[in-house]
Order: C-alpha cells, then structure tokens, then sequence
C-alpha cells in the first residue's frame, strides 16, 4: 500500500510500490467530477480498489496519470493518424448513435429481415429473400464428435472453438480462397456451429431459420414465435460492428492469408477476453441478482465499491444509447416473459445514468436471455454465432487486399544497445 513507511516489514522501497490516491484526488488530476471517474471505471478506462477500511475507492495514480495525458493529448489533436482499414461493411458515424451495414441503417435491416438474409447482405451487397444455411453432413459430423469429447465444464467459446477447427478439416477446399469458395463455406460453417452445439431441448426445426435451430440449443422453453423472432434480430444486430477487436484479429489472420475457417477461429480467441465476449454473460448475472434483491440501487453499489464495472452500460462509439441496445429492447416490450428483466434493466440504467453511461447491447441481449430461460452463458453463444458472418465478409474483403498488410512498426521502449549478454 502507499502508507507503508520506509523500513517497513514489505521490504520494498517506498519508490517500488504504486502509489494510490482516493477517488477525490483522481478527479482533480483529470479534471472531471468524481461521478466521472467511476463512469472511467464502468468503461474499462481505469482500476480501481477499495480502500484498507473500506470507506471509498483508492486508483493507481500513474494509470490516472496516463489517462490524464491521453485525455490532454485528444483534447489537442491526435499526434499522429490512427491506422485505418479501407471496409465497405459497416459505417459508425460519431455523434450518430446510428450505423450502417453497406449504405443501409443496419436497425431496419436486422428488424425487416432474418440473419441469414442481413448475412448475405453483409457477404454480397444483394439480399436474397428466403436465404437459409444448411449444414454439410461430414463437417457437421465432425465438429459434433469434436464437442461431445470436450469436458461437461467446457464454456460456449470453448465448444464453438473446437467446432470450427474440425469443420475445417473436414472441408478440402477450406485452403481455397477465391470468393464462391469462401462463400460456399461460410453458407457452411455458421450452421454447423449451431448444429454441433448440445441441444438443451430437442425441438421441431420449425421453419428452418437459424435463431429457430439455435434457441434449441439455448433453452427448454418453448420456442414463441415472438421470442424466436427476437433472437433473430439480436443475431442480425450483432452480425458486425466495424473493427472491433476480434474483427481485427480477423483481419491479420486474414491478412497472413489464413483459411476462412482459421480466421473465425482468431475472432473466437479475441472474443474470450472478458471487455469484449463476455460482457453479456455479466450483464445477466446483474439482472439477476437485481432481481433476486428486489432492487438495482444495491446491486449496483456492490459493483462499485468492489471497483468492478457496471456491465452492459457505456460504448466507445456511442454518446448515447447503443443503438442496438434500443432496438432489442424494443422489440422485448412486445413479450409479455420479458417483463421482469426488462424492468431490472431499466432501474439499473436509471442508476447509472447518474454517471453518464447509457445501455449498450449487452444489457439488452441479457434481458433476452434471462427472459427467455437461457443460461448466463448464452449471450456469449449469440455474439459469436451472429458474428461469425460478420468476420467472413471481413475475411473476403481482406484477400483482396495486399497480403500481410497488417503489419505495424512496434515502438522499442527498452534500454538501448549495446548490453552484455547476461
């Protein structure tokens, strides 16, 4: 801790241990409001810890420091332009609070059409009314006997991981890269990862859409035709969204002239960190909990005094409210087994409103899937189904591109050579 004195039994120099201000002394070297600084902490954009007596939160003073200097460094003007990725895909104007998927507000897209229909729209630029995926039967084999051999404990990410690498090996063409082929495979693989997933209650097919086969597989409850519909504009919502990391990871693979199957599996390596993938399966448990004790004021302050974010509040790209958040949302006030979570999330964001920080689309799809009977995890198994296509259409534009592009300039940082050899 910062007050242990020189000498004392830690044995560390005063000078090696980080020094920790209260959450008073963080807002004044940023100069915001105290609010803001725990609004910093809901977007991932600092740590925080509660203090040895537990009365309010300490925060790293060098991580303030440097959150300081970038926030006076945008304030004057980006020293030098950000890498950019040429994308046809999707546009997210700042200040918009909107985005587009090829030139067409992607809210209506996703509430007029089913996910396979936005998917090829991503993929071809041309909609085709109707579309449906089916599964190859070996592939499909394949990657089923792949996920039954996993552990009973193995996560969504886990399954859909190792569903991806035997459906590769399964496809002799995967290493063939021109257009019709990796559409060919994508029109594959997104319904064989649906198909490998355990079914939690075998259910009719119904009319063949993919959130129909995937709700199955995500709950016993019996498929609504509103809740189905539901799911499937979460998944045409979240087919893509820019360059968000795992799209990046994508696209290096891409890059390196990986096979569509691999470049997926990069996007599912990105999506297991806890800032990107699993921010639906927190938010869930949130709702949960405000639920279980009657009340979001609590809950929330549990959040905060612990340091932790609040999840599903705050977007980068959005001054207000995700606009994908709005639009699910939206569309659960129409079902009557939503009700209840959907009042939870609501008196969370009044909470935190308080701090600036509107919803964003994982409040929305976890009170889906808590309305829904799903398990926590479920959120985690939609994004990365619905995203899935999203990643493909960025893997074909990036074989278009000058191969192994993705490659920047690190900056060294460490001491300058000559050194011994140690």
């Amino acid at each position: 801790m910062s007050d242990h004195p020189p000498g004392s039994s830690s044995g560390a120099p005063v000078e090696d241990v980080p020094r920790r201000i209260t959450t008073q002394e963080a807002a004044r070297l940023l100069g915001v409001k105290p609010a803001t600084v725990y609004a910093y902490v809901s977007r991932g954009q600092l740590d925080s810890r509660r203090d040895a007596v537990g009365r309010g939160s300490t925060f790293d003073a060098a991580e303030v420091e440097a959150l300081a200097r970038r926030s006076r460094r945008e304030a004057a003007g980006p020293a030098a332009p950000e890498p950019a990725v040429r994308t046809a895909l999707t546009l997210i104007e700042p200040g918009a609070d909107r985005y587009w998927f090829r030139g067409v507000d992607a809210v209506e897209l996703a509430s007029r059409y089913s996910y396979e229909e936005v998917a090829e729209w991503l993929w071809t630029g041309t909609l085709v009314r109707g579309a449906r995926f089916t599964a190859p039967p070996e592939p499909l084999a394949a990657a089923r006997r792949a996920v039954a051999a996993l552990p009973e404990h193995s996560g969504p990410l886990d399954l859909l991981r190792v569903a991806v690498a035997a459906a590769a090996v399964a496809d002799p063409l995967r290493f063939d890269l021109s257009g019709a082929a990796v559409l060919g495979s994508a029109r594959c693989l997104v319904p064989t990862l649906v198909g490998a997933l355990p079914e939690v209650s075998p259910q009719d097919p119904g009319d063949g859409r993919l959130a129909r086969r995937l709700w199955s597989r995500l709950t016993a409850q019996e498929p609504e035709p509103a809740a189905v519909d539901a799911l499937d504009l979460a998944l045409g919502l979240l087919v893509d969204h820019d360059l968000a990391a795992s799209t990046l990871a994508v696209r290096v693979a891409a890059s390196a002239r990986a096979h569509p199957y691999a470049a997926v599996s990069a996007g599912l390596g990105a999506l297991e960190g806890p800032l990107h993938g699993a921010a639906g399966r927190l938010a869930h448990r949130m709702l949960a909990e405000v639920l279980e004790r009657g009340g979001a004021a609590p809950v929330v302050a549990e959040y905060l005094r612990a340091g932790r974010r609040v999840p599903g509040f705050g977007h980068r790209l959005y001054q207000g409210e995700d606009p994908r958040s709005r639009a699910l949302s939206g569309r659960l006030e129409g079902l009557p087994r939503a009700g209840a979570a959907l009042g939870a999330a609501r008196e969370v964001a009044g909470v935190m409103a308080r701090h600036g920080l509107h919803p964003n689309v994982d409040l929305a799809l976890a009170a889906l899937t808590l309305s829904c009977g799903m398990a926590a995890e479920a959120g985690e198994t939609v994004f990365a189904v619905a995203r899935t296509a999203g990643w493909i259409a960025h893997a074909l534009e990036e074989y278009q591109e000058p191969p192994l592009r993705m490659r920047p300039s690190g900056q060294y940082t460490g001491p300058r050579p000559p050194r011994p050899v140690p």
